[in-house]
């Protein structure tokens, strides 16, 4: 590379300016959070992510300086977009993981749901589902849904692990039925419009880097 296409201490300054726009952006879109998942977040976290890794190749290159964080690029690990450019359809795959730390927490909960249909219980006596860990599990996950599961996870017994929500792009609704044998199956990363990623790992990243 020749002398004269090197980047400018300007240029440090103009990225460095750039990573202050997207910091406050990426504040505001956290201060008006419309839940976990919202996407407006996600997205000022990718443009901060993006401002972040540009000010820092400069900073290195002009100055031989690395800042002291790295923020993870989700978006960095897909493959470039190869869908249609207007989906018809979109599909939603969604993955949570659960430890289940408190058993009995969980299989209390999992007697509450029994015991309110009465006759249910009556019936089932030493057959209960609530007797044991993987019953409990299934009429929990039975009982409420997934995302007030994943509000109330400490109430029964869970400990929240790593998830993720992929937003995948297709050329038509598929047909009823068509997919539930094998729901994960086609997934093509190929096709995903966005991914949205919560790890603990990414928290043992930033404590690294501060420490």
């Amino acid at each position: 590379m020749s002398d004269a296409a090197q980047p400018t201490a300007a240029e440090v300054r103009a990225a460095v300016e750039a990573v202050k726009v997207a910091l406050d952006r990426h504040l505001a879109a956290v201060e008006r959070r419309s839940g976990e998942d919202d996407p407006a977040v996600h997205e000022a976290f990718n443009q901060l992510a993006a401002a972040a890794e540009v000010y820092d190749e400069l900073l290195y290159t002009v100055h031989d300086e690395v800042t002291p964080f790295e923020i993870p690029g989700i978006e960095e690990s897909l493959p470039p977009y190869e869908g249609p450019a207007e989906p018809q359809a979109v599909g939603v795959l969604i993955r949570r993981d659960y430890t289940v730390t408190e058993p009995q927490r969980l299989l209390a909960a999992a007697r509450r749901i029994e015991e309110a249909d009465e006759d249910a219980a009556d019936d089932l006596g030493d057959e209960a589902f609530s007797r044991t860990t993987h019953g409990a599990l299934g009429l929990l996950f039975g009982e409420y849904e997934p995302d007030e599961i994943a509000s109330r996870h400490r109430e029964f017994g869970l400990e929240e692990g790593d998830s993720t929500l992929w937003v995948t792009a297709q050329e038509e609704p598929a047909e009823a039925g068509e997919w539930l044998a094998a729901p994960f199956e086609a997934a093509d990363p190929a096709q995903v419009v966005c991914r949205f990623d919560v790890s603990a790992v990414f928290d043992d990243d930033s404590d690294d880097d501060l420490g």
